[in-house]
């Protein structure tokens, strides 16, 4: 930094506490006249600190800081920026894979001569190990030890590899299994809000491989999910390009009120913003209702922007940031450089405070928010709690009419059984459609918020008291984000009554929102299995897409802790739990849910009597340690990583191999075939491997020929690190339905040469084998859902060269384009039927050669094989920046790295 040009005098020094820091100040630019720092967005003036601090002449100019300056609320911004995260957030189902491509970078930078020790993370990683404990034992006070015991036998190796990393890779932490879900260990404990270590104070920025990394922009930090390719780049020092943001300003005004939680909030927020269209923008919160919204009801919100499709939801720095600090153990001094800091850059907000102006706004009163759930299918999808009963029914009429075209077909779902609880029903007729099976208080959308955890244990006190009991069919567990969790819980008494109810704790980590919900009990799996019956889970989590939460259970609906024990003790989704009672008492008398629900003081009380700063401080003094089962982990330090051919969690991955130390010419694509033809909204867990492997399926059968069992596949996620696996297990969701095998769901397509059917891997490898290149034709809204890299690390091993979609989510086209995929949109108004494309044509994408520029157009020549005649039409290339079309013509962004360390 000492060759910063500093062009507009705006290095100075701020005093917080006893300490003196240096900084960029941002009113030097209102002194310079190009900036009104008093209307701009809290999130704009973040980034034009960082373009401040990182003003180089080369990368970050002048121009670029006083464009960001100026910043207006007309109109599109068509300038890109170069944005240098604080520090990369990284979960252990994606940062297996990131790591594994620094050592697969580390022997390919050796193998060309360069030194390998240049591959190393230039930015502070912090990796939290959440994502692989499954909730194969519920119902016990075992539950926990005898999962553990399960999560090590499954992911020693990697495990072992990720320590490996920790003592290799200089600048990465791993925090070890069983402490807590990654954003809630983010928010509790890693994020700094201002960081005052270094050069200089500045605001704490990050991006992270999860989605849902927005969740600590509640706590005033801006962060973002990007794809673990996007990541790996921001850790070998590249910035992240980005055309300037729209902002949507979100004003929240009055107070919730008695009975509704911040669960019911946040899935408004969702329903509303995702109706607005805010794919691609920040969204900022501003407006009188903030002052009474404390910072866990914040976090709720910001961690479901993904959700809602903004690329952050992010709440400025205020007095309730501060408390948070406070409440979660954060040192004095460190509290004071937030204050001094935010107050001394105008990022500080006040009911004094004008509000910002804002690209676009909308409006909500706190007042009008209702208890409510999100589903049958999507997030965004919010029902009334009095609204449910209907809204089963009328997606049950659809999935009964889709049972009885498949003319009672066996189901595909292959029960491998497991170590689970056997919960028997007590009448399997009580197991039919509408009932609920899975029961779950997981993810971090939820379990970083006390009120509505104790609202839960309130609740379930109350449900025991009056003699009510869990129904026998349905798999209940509780996931808490900390272990902070467990102490209040225990604190106040309320763990006692949620045991009593089956929610005992089954882990500390990411279970049944991503899939991790393990098997059901093997009568209720057959019951199911046998009728092909429609039921339901009911989780306080973020993510209910089809075939994500279990393959047997089609209805998946969000819902606040509290509710997930009412459908718990119900059993059935289809009854309106306002007007109808969730069981008997003891004294013979119908409970309703009103009679037992905690009141608002109730929860208050509790929290402030059961929860203190001393809880965290005492459970993050060791966060780096881990327990007995991570220490005996035996790792020999070593610049280069040694792969061990029999490891089937840890390979080699192939991107680097036969690499030339310069970028080949691009080329047109001739006569393409399409590997798949689908419909909108196809999200990552349609295409990415998730979930459990199936015995039949091409990665089970590859498993099962190397000698592992279907008891010891484990989960895709596990075996993330393994190519071979995840790229037999790409476009395999049981849920996908590919237009060239009409009728048929699940990871299947047409070999078009023959006709045959096969599974998508098998005619991918047969389609390599004659040379063929591949294309996807999607619809709206392509790669929605959860960052996954290996959504597009698979299509790119698939020999998948581009995707033509009418629409793509952020982080998806970006990991596209990060292996080297290319991702193309019909012109506005278009689709695949305008131009009566059926997918069995062979395509020609021209244009490519002559090289590509941000969102140029290109030619696409479709041809039926049989009649000879075509059809031509334009394309959008979705490359938005400079920088992404570099990484385009290098073939990736892993190769567009490794190539400029070895240059210089």
């Amino acid at each position: 930094m000492t060759a910063h040009p500093n062009s507009f005098g705006a290095l100075d020094t701020l005093r917080a506490g006893d300490r003196t820091y240096p900084y960029f100040r941002l009113g030097a630019l209102e002194q310079a006249g190009v900036a009104k720092l008093a209307r701009l967005p809290f999130s704009i003036k973040v980034l034009l600190e960082n373009l401040l601090r990182f003003e180089d002449e080369t990368v970050v100019k002048r121009d670029d800081i006083e464009a960001l300056a100026r910043w207006g609320r007309h109109g599109r911004h068509e300038r890109e920026i170069a944005f240098t995260p604080a520090r990369v957030l990284l979960q252990d189902f994606t940062g297996v894979p990131c790591v594994v491509d620094l050592a697969a970078m580390r022997d390919a930078m050796a193998e060309m001569g360069g030194d390998p020790k240049a591959i190393n993370p230039l930015q502070p990683v912090e990796l939290v190990i959440d994502h692989s404990v499954q909730a194969d034992y519920f119902g016990s006070n075992d539950a926990l030890a005898k999962n553990t015991d399960l999560e090590f036998e499954r992911n020693r190796e990697r495990y072992a590899f990720l320590k490996w990393g920790q003592s290799a890779l200089r600048g990465l932490r791993v925090v070890p299994p069983g402490t807590g879900i990654v954003h809630q260990v983010n928010i509790e404990y890693l994020a700094r809000v201002v960081f005052g270590d270094g050069d200089f104070a500045h605001p704490d920025t990050a991006v992270g491989t999860d989605s849902h990394t927005t969740m600590v922009n509640g706590l005033g930090v801006l962060a973002w999910g990007v794809g673990g390719i996007e990541a790996e780049a921001a850790m070998l020092g590249q910035p992240v390009t980005m055309l300037i943001p729209e902002v949507v300003g979100f004003r929240l005004t009055g107070a919730l009120r008695e009975g509704v939680t911040a669960t019911d909030l946040v899935l408004t927020v969702a329903e509303m913003l995702r109706r607005k269209g805010v794919v691609g923008k920040f969204v900022e919160f501003y407006g009188d209702g903030l002052t009474a919204l404390p910072v866990v009801d914040r976090t709720t919100i910001s961690n479901m922007s993904p959700e809602f499709g903004s690329t952050v939801a992010i709440f400025p720095i205020d007095a309730r940031t501060l408390e948070y600090l406070r409440f979660t153990g954060r040192s004095g001094e460190q509290i004071a450089l937030v204050e001094a800091y935010a107050q001394a850059q105008g990022l500080f907000r006040t009911d004094a405070t004008p509000d910002p102006e804002f690209n676009d706004s909308l409006v909500l009163d706190l007042a009008g928010v209702e208890p409510s759930l999100a589903g049958p299918r999507r997030p965004q999808d919010r029902v009334p709690l009095h609204a449910v009963k209907d809204s089963f029914a009328s997606a049950l009429h659809e999935w009964i009419a889709a049972r009885e075209r498949a003319n009672g077909a066996v189901s595909r779902f292959e029960d491998e059984g497991g170590g689970g609880t056997t919960a028997v029903a007590q009448t399997m007729d009580d197991v039919d459609d509408g009932a609920v099976v899975i029961a779950a208080i997981t993810s971090c959308t939820n379990t970083s918020n006390p009120s509505v955890l104790v609202g839960a244990g309130l609740l379930a006190r109350n449900a025991v008291e009056r003699g009510l009991e869990t129904k026998s069919w349905v798999k209940t567990s509780l996931a808490p984000g900390s272990k902070v969790v467990t102490d209040y819980l225990r604190k106040a008494g309320l763990q006692e009554y949620l045991d009593r109810l089956g929610f005992n704790l089954v882990g500390y980590g990411c279970t049944t929102c991503i899939g991790n919900s393990g098997p059901l009990p093997t009568d209720i799996a057959e019951t199911v299995a046998d009728g092909d019956l429609i039921v339901a889970a009911v989780l306080s989590g973020n993510r209910n897409f089809e075939g994500r939460i279990h393959p047997q259970v089609r209805a998946n609906y969000l819902a606040s802790p509290p509710l997930v024990v009412a459908y718990a003790l119900s059993g059935r989704i289809d009854v309106d739990l306002t007007s109808e009672p969730l069981g008997t008492g003891r004294d013979g008398k119908p409970v309703f849910l009103r009679e037992i629900w905690p009141s608002n003081d109730a929860i208050a009380k509790t929290i402030a009597d059961c929860i203190n700063e001393e809880m965290f401080e005492r459970e993050y003094a060791d966060v780096f340690k881990g327990d007995e089962n991570w220490s005996a982990l035996d790792v020999s330090a070593s610049e280069r990583y040694s792969w061990d051919p029999k490891s089937e969690y840890v390979k080699r991955p192939p991107y680097f191999e036969a690499m030339p130390a310069r970028p080949l010419p691009l080329q047109d694509v001739r006569a393409a075939r399409a590997l798949a033809v689908l419909g909108d909204s196809v999200t990552t867990d349609h295409i990415s491997p998730a979930g459990s492997i199936a015995r039949q399926s091409p990665a089970g059968r590859y498993l099962m020929e190397r000698g592992i069992e279907p008891r010891d596949f484990n989960s895709y996620g596990a075996r993330r690190g393994n190519h071979e696996v995840m790229v037999r297990g790409t476009f395999a969701n049981v849920r996908l339905r590919n237009a060239l095998v009409p009728g048929v769901e699940g990871g299947f397509t047409r070999y078009l040469p023959t006709g045959e059917q096969l599974s998508i891997f098998d005619a991918a490898t047969k389609y390599g084998a004659d040379g063929t290149p591949l294309v996807v034709l999607a619809g709206k809204e392509y790669g929605s859902g959860s960052s996954r890299d290996w959504a597009a690390k698979g299509p790119y091993l698939l020999g998948v060269k581009a995707v033509v979609a009418e629409s793509f989510e952020r982080i998806h086209r970006s990991n596209l384009i990060g292996m080297g995929v290319l991702p193309l949109e019909y012109l506005e108004g278009a689709d695949r039927s305008t131009y009566g494309l059926e997918g069995e044509e062979l395509y020609d994408i021209i244009g490519l050669a002559a090289g590509v520029t941000p969102r140029m157009r290109v030619r696409i020549k479709a041809t039926d094989p049989r009649s000879r005649r075509s059809i031509e039409f334009d394309a959008r290339v979705r490359i938005d920046t400079p920088n992404e079309a570099e990484y385009y013509r290098h073939g990736g962004i892993l190769q567009y790295v490794l190539r400029q360390l070895l240059s210089s």
